[in-house]
């Protein structure tokens, strides 16, 4: 099944239930990839594995272009498209990463939520959406389930000097992802998605030699997490997160992002053996009772 805005939809699975999948696979893919990435960086460097990421990931959309040789973007648009991809894949991951080196991971787990809330405002400024009264108390309700979740984290919400690169790297998520929506409209996943891979790809390209040096001499569980954040959370999380963004809205869609932190905090427990505290449960609770309000009341 190919996650495509544009492509005919497979005969087993109904229209209206593939932008619910994808943006299942979104949530989840990108949950897992927290552990994933707590577990890689035991032996691979951040800068590194974001490369090792991006590599992967621009390969499978080489194979793409290579095998449907889709027609070329207009010039405008391919310009946005790349624009889309460093600001949004890279400058999120290369601030974040640098913006961690002093700020705890529960305070950088809950800046990084803010991005929810500016792609609510860019959609509605830029794009036109609608977000009202209901829509933002839930998000406000969200927010905070993720602050009671990010507390419980190791540092807690302990802010650094670089509590204003996660907020850029927050913000360059979030206005990279509402610029992405008409792409999506007018060429599709899959194409914006390959763009976007390739330009992170060759941005990255700097740390990737050192990044496979580090690799190839890691054990091979850390080989085997490298793989899965390229094929998975990277590849096939972006892609099925720019299928649910073109469906959705940038505001709507957004606000399932919430889910990210309490499901990446349950699935760290098997994977990372991180018991999630009573408070974590409960922010969850939030979280959900939020998303759930954004859903329902708010698109009245």
């Amino acid at each position: 099944m190919t996650c495509d805005a544009t492509s005919p939809t497979p005969a087993l699975v109904p229209a209206r239930l593939l932008p619910w999948l994808a943006l299942a696979a979104t949530i989840l893919t990108w949950a897992t990839a927290f552990p994933a990435i707590r577990l890689a960086l035991r032996h691979v460097e951040p800068l590194s594995l974001a490369a090792l990421r991006f590599a992967i990931g621009a390969v499978l959309a080489m194979a793409w272009l290579l095998w449907r040789r889709p027609s070329r973007l207009p010039g405008r648009d391919l310009l946005l498209a790349v624009a889309c991809g460093l600001v949004a894949t890279v400058g999120y991951g290369v601030l974040l990463s640098l913006g961690q080196r002093t700020v705890s991971a529960g305070a950088a787990s809950f800046l990084v939520k803010i991005e929810s809330l500016v792609m609510a405002a860019l959609a509605v400024l830029l794009l036109k959406e609608r977000f009202g009264a209901w829509a933002w108390a839930g998000a406000a309700i969200a927010l905070g389930g993720v602050g009671l979740i990010a507390a419980q984290q190791p540092g807690g919400i302990a802010l650094g000097g670089g509590a204003v690169l996660v907020l850029g790297a927050a913000c360059c998520s979030a206005s990279g992802f509402v610029l992405q929506r008409p792409l999506i409209a007018r060429h599709g996943a899959l194409r914006v998605t390959s763009v976007a891979l390739l330009v992170a790809a060759l941005a990255t390209a700097p740390w990737l030699p050192r990044g496979m040096e580090q690799a190839l001499a890691a054990p091979p569980e850390t080989l085997g997490w490298i793989l899965f954040l390229g094929l998975l959370p990277t590849t096939v999380g972006m892609l099925c997160w720019n299928v649910a963004l073109g469906h959705f809205g940038a505001a709507r869609a957004g606000s399932f992002l919430y889910l990210v932190a309490p499901l990446a905090t349950l699935l760290a427990w098997p994977l990372a053996g991180e018991a999630p505290a009573l408070e974590t449960l409960l922010g969850g609770g939030l979280v959900l009772g939020g998303v759930l309000l954004v859903n329902s009341l708010g698109r009245r």
